[in-house]
């Protein structure tokens, strides 16, 4: 009955902006990744590129070192280079907005949920940062003022665009070491991270591929990039776009690179504390799919603790699920960090 019911709130949540969901055209975006320009057959040099990064996948998720004098900070708003250069000039400043919680030296780098508006997680910033921890909310790629003039929506960070969505996932991991970089320049010695949805997912690799990010918590969680967007209520419109020319098995290997179970050969090195939250409605991040991103991280001894929640994708941001996500956000980083 409770399932049933709140498959109902997801449907009636996503229903609210249908009508702004564009089914935008397939394309394989190669020009996006390196190499792609002159490549013949594009779907082999997908998969090859895909090889090449998860083999690599220290140099593919890490950003060249930005000059201290690049970071542009007024007290309020950070603003530098993003290490990826976009054909869209707005993305490719990266900007952030820095919650201060007085002289400590403990911080969170937030990154929010695909399309959320430049007000989502404020109010977690702040909640943070009443118990002595600062935060830095970042905009992720094609979010904010990064949203190119022609968008309403963020729609080029995931779409049916293979390429470009593979380039917008790696520039918000890149993106996010940047502000650690800062962060750490600035004094911080314990700096955290914290995504929702998409944001969970950049954050998690952020988080696996640099030792420095000292405690994450992962607000739903997902192993197979491709899969999520082939069978969740939130990009159905992008599966339209994809079924006629990519197989859902074909789906999960253009987007292996990011993700997170793809890379689960990094999760043996990975000794610091997680936090894994889950919805049990979810008909986003499907809880098969979310069962397999657990059983990787037992697998490989990863610590960290489970949360499940009793809604979904959507309600979670609702209450009371909302002022229940953030308690188990906001403990565990003043428990791990005591």
């Amino acid at each position: 009955m409770l399932r049933k019911y709140m498959h109902s709130l997801e449907h009636k949540f996503y229903a609210r902006d249908i009508e702004a969901r564009q089914i935008r055209p397939f394309e394989w975006g190669i020009e996006f990744l390196s190499g792609g320009s002159e490549a013949e057959d594009p779907h082999q040099f997908i998969k090859e590129f895909n090889t090449r990064s998860i083999e690599d996948s220290e140099g593919f998720f890490t950003p060249p070192p930005l000059d201290p004098g690049e970071y542009d900070f007024n007290g309020f708003w950070l603003k530098f280079p993003s290490s990826i250069a976009t054909p869209y000039e707005k993305n490719n400043t990266v900007q952030a907005r820095f919650f201060p919680a007085g002289a400590n030296d403990r911080v969170v780098i937030v990154s929010p949920q695909w399309n959320a508006d430049d007000q989502s997680h404020v109010a977690l910033c702040r909640t943070l940062n009443r118990f002595g921890i600062s935060a830095v909310r970042m905009s992720l790629p094609y979010h904010d003022d990064r949203m190119p003039e022609e968008l309403t929506r963020a729609d080029y960070m995931i779409s049916a665009n293979i390429g470009r969505t593979i380039q917008s996932v790696r520039q918000s991991v890149q993106d996010i070491r940047r502000t650690a970089d800062w962060l750490y320049s600035q004094g911080f010695s314990k700096v955290g991270v914290m995504g929702s949805s998409i944001g969970s997912c950049v954050s998690w690799l952020a988080f696996i591929h640099d030792d420095r990010l000292d405690a994450g918590v992962f607000n739903m969680v997902s192993s197979w990039f491709g899969d999520v967007v082939w069978r969740a209520l939130t990009t159905s419109h992008i599966r339209k776009a994809l079924e006629g020319e990519l197989t859902a098995e074909e789906v999960r290997g253009v987007w292996r690179a990011i993700s997170p179970s793809a890379l689960s050969h990094r999760l043996p090195t990975v000794r610091r504390p997680a936090l894994l939250i889950s919805a049990t409605y979810d008909l986003t991040f499907l809880p098969d799919l979310t069962r397999i991103f657990f059983e990787d991280c037992d697998r490989h001894g990863v610590p960290h603790d489970k949360i499940l929640l009793p809604c979904g994708h959507y309600t979670i941001g609702k209450g009371p699920f909302k002022y229940m996500d953030a308690w188990h956000i906001i403990n565990f980083f003043r428990r791990v960090w005591r």
